[in-house]
C-alpha cells in the first residue's frame, strides 16, 4: 500500500477531519476531471462545427401544399441565422452574454426567417457575431472566433462570421447574416463563398437587433449561386418573368489600386468571361472615386486631406467617415440607455467602436443623411438601368488568428473605403469567389443600383460557371524580361515621355518611358518619371512599384520617395508614406512637400 495512505489510514481514527480533508481533496480532482473533460468535449464539438454556431435547434418548414402544388422552391435545403435575428421561444443574444442576459425570449420569427420557412427551408441553428454587430473582424470575445474553414490561421471576417463560416464549411446550404458595413461582404470574401447584400430596404427588417437601420440590410451566404436566386426570389419575392437586358460592365480602376491581388486574377478574369458570353457590352472603364467626388459634393464636410490631392482615393475616405458616423449616431440612437445602464463588458475593438459612438456629439446629422441621397441619385445616373460596377470586395488579405495588435486605423480605412460604397448608396452588391492569392481566398463584387436585386442576381447566376473556369486557367505567368539597348536610343525616348508628360498625354508619358526601360533597365530616371505619369493616371501601385524600382537603383532619388510616399497615402498605406517622406527630408532638409506630407500623415494616424 502507498506509504502516505497508510500513514493517513493509522492516524485517522485519532483525527477524523483529516477524512474531511481527504475528501474535500477529491472532491477537488473529481471536479477538476470533469471540467478538463468539458473543455475537451467542448473543443471537440467546435471542430465539429467550426465553432459557427452558438446554439443549436430545428425550425421545421411550412407543410408542403398537395399536388399538383409546384414543390417548395426552398424544399430540403438547411440554413442557420445569425445571433441577431429573433426567434419565437429564443433569446437573441446580439453576441453579447449581457445582452441575452437583460433581455426576454422572442415572442415573434424574424419576417425573413418565416419567409425562408414558408418557401420550404429548415432552420438549425443560431450562428456566432462580433458583439452587437459592431466588428469586422469575426472575433468574439465571449464566444470564440469561428475557424475559417479556407484558411484555419486568420480571422473569418465579420461581423456575420458563423453564418459565412457555417456555408463555407459545408453544415448549412446557406445562412443568413446583417449587413451594415460590410458585415456579410467580408466574411464571404475570407471565406470564399459568395455573400449577397440586398438593396437597402428590399428584404423586411422586422425582427432583427436594430444597430444602424440605415445601413442595415439583411444578406445571404451560399456556396452555390443557383441556391442564392432561389433564396433570393424567396426573400425579394421577385417577379417570375422579366424582361432581358444587355449588361454594361464597369471596372472601378482605381478601386483595383486599393487591392493587394494582381489584376490578372481579378479584372483579366472578368475581362475574359465577358468576351466569351452574349448580351454583355465590351467593359467600360473608370476612376470611381473621382466620379464620386463630383457627384457626391456633401462630402466635402468630411475630408480631412488637402485639396491638392488630386485623386478619388481621398473622397472614398470621407464615405467611410460618414457612414461610419451615421452607423455610430444611429446605434446611440438605438441603445444608448442600454449601454450606459448595463456597461456590458465587450472586447477591445467593439468596445472602442461602442464609446465612440455614445460619446460623441453629432452636429452635422442632415449632411449625413444627405450623402446617402447624392450617393443613390450618383449611382442611378452611372448605372441607369443596365449596369454594373465591377471592384474588389476588400483590399487585404485576412488579418491572422490572435494577431496581438488591434486592427489597424490603415486596413480598417482600406477596408471601409470599398464597403462603404454600397452601404452609403443602399445599392446591391454579391460577393463573388475567384481563387486564391498567397493562400488567401480573393474575391471581386458586383454592385448595381437600388432596386435592381433579381437583374444583379441574374447576371451572377449567368456568369458564376464561367468565371471560375476563366480562374481555373488564369495564367501566372511573368512579363517578358526587358532587353538592353542603346543608351541613346532610350534617352530619346525618356525625352518624348517628359514632352508627352508636359502636354498632359499621361498615357503616351507611360508609353515612351516604358520603351525607354526596355533599352536601358538599369536608369532609375526612368522608373520614376514613369511613377509621375501612373501618379496622374490614378494608377498608384504601379507607381509604388516603379519607384520602388528606382530607389533600389538609386538610393538618393529623392523623387522617387516623393512619388512613392504619394502613391502609397493614396492607397491609404499612411506608416509607410510617412517613412518615404521622412527620407526625402533626410536627403533634402528644405523640401517644403515632404515636409507638409509629413506633417499630414501625423495628423491622420494620430
Amino acid at each position: 500500500m502507498w506509504k502516505p495512505l497508510q500513514l493517513v489510514q493509522a492516524n485517522s481514527s485519532s483525527h477524523p477531519k483529516t477524512w474531511i480533508v481527504i475528501g474535500i481533496g477529491v472532491a477537488g480532482i473529481v471536479i477538476l476531471a470533469e471540467t478538463h473533460r468539458r473543455r475537451r468535449r467542448a473543443k471537440l464539438i467546435k471542430r465539429e462545427d467550426f465553432g459557427a454556431f452558438m446554439e443549436r435547434f430545428t425550425l421545421l418548414p411550412f407543410p408542403q401544399p398537395p399536388p399538383p402544388a409546384v414543390r417548395l422552391s426552398l424544399a430540403g435545403l438547411t440554413f442557420a441565422v445569425s445571433d441577431i435575428f429573433e426567434v419565437k421561444g429564443y433569446v437573441t443574444g446580439f453576441g453579447c452574454p449581457d445582452w441575452r442576459r437583460t433581455h426576454e425570449a422572442a415572442g415573434k420569427t424574424a419576417m425573413a426567417v418565416t419567409a425562408l420557412l414558408k418557401n420550404g427551408a429548415t432552420c438549425v441553428g443560431r450562428t456566432v457575431i462580433d458583439e452587437l454587430g459592431f466588428g469586422i473582424t469575426g472575433e468574439n470575445m465571449h464566444y470564440g472566433t469561428p475557424i475559417n474553414p479556407e484558411v484555419s490561421s486568420c480571422i473569418p471576417g465579420g461581423s456575420s462570421s458563423g453564418s459565412a463560416v457555417a456555408v463555407a464549411a459545408g453544415l448549412v446550404d446557406f445562412a443568413l447574416g446583417t449587413d451594415t458595413t460590410g458585415c456579410v461582404r467580408i466574411p464571404a470574401s475570407f471565406c470564399g463563398i459568395i455573400g449577397f447584400r440586398p438593396s437597402h430596404g428590399a428584404v423586411s427588417t422586422i425582427g432583427i437587433l436594430p444597430n444602424s437601420q440605415s445601413l442595415d440590410t439583411i444578406g445571404c451566404f451560399s456556396r452555390d449561386p443557383s441556391v442564392l436566386h432561389r433564396v433570393g426570389h424567396a426573400l425579394l419575392q421577385f417577379k417570375s418573368v422579366e424582361p432581358r437586358r444587355a449588361r454594361r460592365l464597369i471596372i472601378a480602376d482605381d478601386l483595383f489600386q486599393l487591392s493587394k491581388v494582381p489584376s490578372q486574377k481579378t479584372v483579366h478574369v472578368v475581362s475574359k468571361v465577358i468576351e466569351n458570353l452574349s448580351g454583355y457590352q465590351a467593359p467600360k472603364h473608370m476612376n470611381f472615386g473621382k466620379y464620386v467626388a463630383l457627384n457626391v459634393p456633401s462630402l466635402k464636410g468630411f475630408s480631412q486631406v488637402s485639396a491638392n490631392l488630386q485623386n478619388g482615393t481621398f473622397t472614398l475616405k470621407a464615405l467611410s467617415s460618414a457612414m461610419v458616423s451615421l452607423q455610430s449616431y444611429e446605434f446611440k440612437s438605438n441603445h444608448e440607455e442600454w449601454i450606459t445602464s448595463v456597461k456590458p463588458k465587450l472586447g477591445r475593438n467593439v468596445s472602442g467602436c461602442v464609446n465612440e459612438a455614445i460619446k460623441t456629439t453629432y452636429e452635422n446629422v442632415k449632411t449625413l443623411y444627405k450623402v446617402r441621397i447624392e450617393m443613390r441619385a450618383a449611382f442611378q445616373s452611372l448605372l441607369k438601368d443596365d449596369g454594373i460596377l465591377v471592384m474588389p470586395t476588400i483590399a487585404d488579405p485576412p488579418l491572422k488568428l490572435n494577431a496581438r495588435k488591434s486592427l489597424s486605423s490603415e486596413l480598417h480605412d482600406r477596408t471601409l473605403a470599398l464597403t462603404s460604397i454600397a452601404s452609403m448608396s443602399g445599392c446591391c452588391q454579391v460577393t463573388i469567389p475567384v481563387g486564391k492569392h498567397n493562400a488567401c481566398p480573393i474575391s471581386v463584387s458586383f454592385i448595381s443600383f437600388h432596386g435592381a436585386d433579381k437583374f444583379l442576381l441574374d447576371t451572377v447566376l449567368d456568369m458564376y460557371r464561367s468565371l471560375q473556369e476563366q480562374v481555373n486557367i488564369a495564367s501566372d505567368s511573368l512579363p517578358l524580361p526587358d532587353t538592353n539597348g542603346n543608351i541613346d536610343a532610350s534617352e530619346l525616348l525618356k525625352e518624348k515621355g517628359n514632352a508627352a508628360f508636359k502636354g498632359r498625354q499621361w498615357n503616351k508619358a507611360v508609353t515612351y518611358y516604358t520603351e525607354a526601360i526596355k533599352l536601358n533597365e538599369m536608369n532609375a530616371t526612368y522608373y520614376s518619371n514613369r511613377a509621375a505619369a501612373y501618379l496622374e493616371l490614378g494608377c498608384f501601385q504601379q507607381a509604388e512599384e516603379d519607384c520602388s524600382k528606382a530607389i533600389l537603383l538609386d538610393k538618393k532619388n529623392v523623387k522617387a520617395y516623393l512619388r512613392r510616399g504619394t502613391a502609397r497615402e493614396s492607397l491609404l498605406q499612411y506608416k509607410e508614406a510617412a517613412q518615404d517622406f521622412k527620407h526625402a527630408l533626410v536627403l533634402e532638409p528644405h523640401n517644403k512637400v515632404a515636409s507638409l506630407a509629413e506633417k499630414r500623415l501625423r495628423k491622420l494616424m494620430s
